[in-house]
């Protein structure tokens, strides 16, 4: 399926809807499983690759919305430049913030429909250097249906600080309830993959000196244009009493002790193609292995 940059170009592809895990395994040996030999890595370039941003320039980031202006929304953004405060990366720094359940944290995104593959790589620290010092100081990857403030819909996959340091979050939070996952980080310098094809959206990662690994794949409903771009939010225990009230805690800044800072080396846009017969969701149908060949690209 092609994707392309919503409102400059005609719609070449309408994304599936709403699927569920398949319950009975395919045959191993017939129609319905997907080889890895038989598996494409994602297209480079085309519709999408004009979205694609290696922020070489200040000037890249002009192509970039923030949610916080499109949506009229609380600047949750302390300091956001590109190629200034890190050379050759984008670079965020957030107030007190957080994506969870009904709550909003800052989002640089730029509009894409169709089947997508976002690619980046990223460092999350603390202000001062090392791992996040508050809980839940997270940045990555989101992909959000635009307008969703009543009714919160998106993916996302970040690292940092949970309520433990050293961490990989994978988040799909539907109708305003968010299921997190996670796993143990090193550190440093991380890829992400943020995908949807068909009825799944997925997330992967790669940490430096490591082997892609599948983090979640989920069903989901997102219509066909959707805000993808990257996140970072810090200080959870800033909401303090606000915590069970998300109304009030997003209708004002929270005065909290943040402690995140994020470079984003660059953000990649690709086209994934699956065959017709393969299931996303069904791992007999599409193995993990097959699906880091699908969703990353073929030159890392």
């Amino acid at each position: 399926m092609r994707a392309r940059l919503a409102g400059m170009m005609a719609v070449v592809g309408v994304v599936s809807g709403c699927g569920t895990v398949t319950a009975s395994p395919p045959r191993l040996d017939g129609p319905g499983v997907l080889t890895l030999d038989k598996a494409r890595p994602p297209t480079p370039g085309g519709e999408v690759g004009g979205a694609s941003t290696e922020f070489k320039t200040a000037k890249d980031l002009a192509m970039w919305l923030k949610l916080s202006d499109k949506e009229k929304d609380v600047d949750r953004l302390a300091k956001l430049d590109v190629n200034a405060t890190a050379k050759g990366a984008m670079y965020l720094e957030p107030r007190t913030s957080a994506w969870f359940d009904g709550f909003r944290g800052p989002f640089v995104y730029q509009d894409l429909a169709g089947d997508i593959v976002m690619h980046a790589r990223v460092k999350v620290e603390s202000r001062r250097g090392g791992r996040p010092g508050r809980k839940f100081s997270l940045g990555g990857l989101m992909a959000r249906v635009p307008g969703s403030y009543d009714n919160p819909n998106w993916v996302s996959i970040t690292t940092g600080t949970t309520d433990r340091p050293g961490r990989i979050e994978s988040k799909y939070t539907q109708d305003g309830s968010s299921k997190p996952k996670e796993v143990a980080a090193k550190g440093g310098w991380t890829e992400f993959v943020l995908a949807r094809v068909g009825r799944v959206c997925a997330a992967l990662y790669k940490e430096e000196g490591g082997e892609w690994k599948v983090a979640d794949r989920w069903p989901t409903e997102f219509p066909e244009v959707l805000q993808w771009g990257v996140t970072a939010y810090s200080d959870w225990d800033g909401y303090a009493t606000l915590k069970k009230d998300h109304v009030k805690g997003n209708a004002k800044l929270v005065r909290g002790r943040p402690d995140l800072r994020m470079t984003v080396d660059y953000v990649r846009f690709l086209r994934p193609e699956l065959p017709d017969y393969a299931d996303p969701l069904n791992t007999a149908s599409v193995s993990d292995e097959v699906l880091i060949k699908a969703l990353t690209p073929a030159d890392v």
